[in-house]
């Protein structure tokens, strides 16, 4: 509440977090995620494999894309690879 920058002028780490946070604020039952760890410092990365695995433990069907294959492995049940357009089991 104290800073009173405007949006604009937050870092791209601030920006994601609050995208991540708007996401997830009403426990959606269906969660997209685009490249969510992208800008995200170690803290940051950490708090959101916590709060997916714990929305997954809730009920929630995750779509997770990510370029991050440590990531993936570590947070899915299933990995597809998209590959020429077309979509591939892992």
């Amino acid at each position: 509440p104290q800073d009173k920058r405007k949006y604009r002028k937050y870092s791209l780490g601030m920006k994601q977090r609050l995208g991540i946070a708007c996401a997830i604020m009403e426990e959606p039952k269906l969660l997209l995620l685009d490249e969510p760890f992208n800008a995200l410092d170690k803290e940051g990365q950490e708090k959101l494999s916590e709060i997916i695995r714990d929305m997954r433990d809730k009920g929630s069907l995750i779509l997770l894309s990510s370029h991050d294959k440590d990531e993936l492995e570590n947070l899915s049940d299933v990995i597809y690879l998209v590959d020429s357009g077309r979509f591939k089991l892992k």
